[in-house]
């Protein structure tokens, strides 16, 4: 029988907190093919089920790749980012962990199989690119500069992409210009999440963007990064790629221009900057879901 305790400690594990992300990715592409006329609920929860599972066996890839290197024993760990701590506390083996990731991955796997069944090849080719991530992003993408476009394709735009094709059998111009937003929503998730983890992740031998063009400049292109989010609305709106009601993200404004201000400010004082990837993650989070809202109530 499964104890509450050991739900917990994977829970903790697989870090569900931040799982939430893969729901509204799928909800948006769900949302933008209702919006449509497209409307197949046992195919958007197979790939809800096939999304999330894939992100847990990112997570649990990532948890072992940092515990081999010892990245997450040398961390200022936040609830934000220095992993969960599991592995360096002793209450999961190392092993366990990384059968979990595969177990994982492959029951995504399985499921993008028979989505593609469903509904065609383009599905194979997303999964494709979602599993090569998912498996060589740590030891290696986080080590060529590449990890945050990745990151932001993979479990950012090609959910959205792929949940829409899956419903509809197609990929429109409307959802490639609607996934731009979300990949680069995902992409400042991890983005942020690395300052406080650079002079870590410089011995651990990674090389993301942090690092290369240090904190200041890297502070600068997070303010960058976070107007283009809300840029691609307004662009996507007027040239009729989405509806008006998207703009309903515009809501979580407010709060990224404090998360972009303590950015600055506390760029290299990571107890002051926890405020900052707080506001960092509902921005993320919030504007994806009202992403979703936006679809449904056009």
């Amino acid at each position: 029988m499964i104890k509450k305790e050991q739900v917990m400690i994977w829970l903790v594990e697989t870090r569900a907190n931040f799982l939430v992300l893969s729901v509204v990715l799928v909800m948006i592409g769900g949302a933008a093919a209702w919006h449509d006329g497209f409307s197949h609920p046992i195919l958007f929860m197979v790939t809800m089920i096939g999304v999330v599972c894939a992100h847990i066996s990112v997570n649990l890839f990532n948890e072992y790749s940092d515990w081999r290197t010892g990245i997450d024993a040398k961390t200022f760990r936040t609830p934000f980012n220095g992993g969960s701590g599991i592995l360096q506390q002793g209450i999961l083996k190392p092993s366990q962990v990384k059968t979990a990731a595969w177990i994982a991955l492959f029951a995504a796997f399985f499921m993008g199989l028979w989505l593609a069944w469903q509904s065609g090849w383009p599905v194979l080719v997303l999964m494709t690119v979602g599993g090569i991530t998912a498996i060589f992003y740590t030891d290696y993408f986080a080590r060529w500069m590449i990890g945050e476009p990745f990151a932001g394709l993979t479990l950012g735009s090609f959910v959205v992409i792929g949940t829409y094709y899956v419903q509809t059998g197609s990929i429109s111009p409307g959802i490639i210009w609607a996934s731009i937003s979300p990949g680069l929503l995902t992409l400042l998730l991890l983005f942020l999440n690395e300052f406080p983890d650079a002079e870590a992740d410089r011995e651990g031998g990674r090389r993301h963007w942090v690092i290369v063009f240090g904190k200041s400049r890297a502070a600068y292109l997070y303010a960058l990064l976070i107007l283009m989010v809300y840029a691609v609305l307004v662009v996507g709106t007027i040239y009729g790629y989405m509806p008006l009601t998207v703009l309903i993200g515009f809501i979580t404004f407010p709060i990224a221009v404090v998360a972009v201000v303590k950015t600055f400010r506390y760029k290299t004082d990571t107890p002051l900057l926890v405020p900052a990837l707080g506001m960092n993650v509902i921005v993320v989070l919030a504007t994806d879901f009202l992403l979703a809202l936006g679809y449904v109530l056009a």
